[in-house]
């Protein structure tokens, strides 16, 4: 099967999430809104979400398209794909924690987003800074620590590896989590330096997944979109730390 993978163009996003999947459980798949081939494109993604091409259309990108199946969301999008391209295990209970822990990235995505647009995504950066340099100060002090110390947790207990999150063997969420740590890296370079060394796990884990060949190979190619000031995460140096 080959998947078709809706996003908007330009920016990793949280389309990324989805991209790793496919890329690590080596998928064919077509990345709908960067495509240059014919029917493909922006358009593409935006004819979707009118009602007109389905009768259970998705509020927002990103979706997945396999075969007669449309599917939106992230942690949906990677409970589906998991067993699929064989980045869960076939038991139940490894699913479902998988899902769970999905999820809880699903906030600590919403949380980092919302440090550079507090007050609604409608306004520009510049006319919420104020906002956005409070929300900063209080997600470094807390809210980083207190999702990275978790997923650290998570790893340390795991009694199947010493380096997963799920199991014996790599997981969506392995590659969820390695995302996070690249983009809270570009968005947040101080705050997360200082971090680090507090969540050796978690590191060991972004160096283990950032060297596995399928991935490099991805890093490498043109297909991996840059971090910018108009994605997810986004570097305003007035948002982090100050330097050590």
């Amino acid at each position: 099967m080959r998947y078709e993978l809706y996003y908007w163009p330009d920016i990793p996003g949280r389309g990324e999430f989805i991209r790793l999947a496919l890329e690590a459980g080596g998928a064919d798949y077509i990345d709908v809104g960067n495509s240059t081939e014919p029917g493909y494109g922006v358009e593409a993604v935006t004819a979707w979400l009118d009602g007109s091409m389905t009768d259970y259309p998705p509020l927002a990108p990103p979706f997945l398209k396999a075969g007669k199946e449309v599917i939106s969301h992230v942690a949906n999008i990677l409970l589906y794909l998991g067993p699929r391209l064989k980045l869960v295990s076939d038991d139940k209970v490894y699913q479902f924690w998988a899902h769970s822990l999905q999820l809880t990235i699903t906030d600590f995505v919403a949380e980092a987003h919302d440090v550079h647009h507090p007050m609604g995504p409608e306004l520009y950066f510049e006319d919420q800074e104020a906002e956005a340099i409070r929300r900063a100060d209080n997600f470094i002090a807390n809210r980083l620590p207190k999702f990275f110390h978790y997923f650290e947790r998570i790893i340390d207990k795991n009694p199947d590896s010493p380096v997963y999150l799920v199991g014996k063997r790599l997981s969506y969420v392995d590659l969820s989590l390695f995302h996070m740590v690249q983009g809270l890296r570009y968005a947040f370079p101080n705050a997360m330096a200082a971090l680090e060394t507090d969540i050796p796990k978690v590191i060991a884990l972004h160096d283990h997944v950032l060297e596995l060949p399928l991935i490099s190979e991805y890093l490498a190619s043109e297909r991996r979109l840059p971090f910018s000031e108009q994605g997810l995460f986004r570097c305003y140096p007035q948002l982090d730390r100050p330097k050590n």
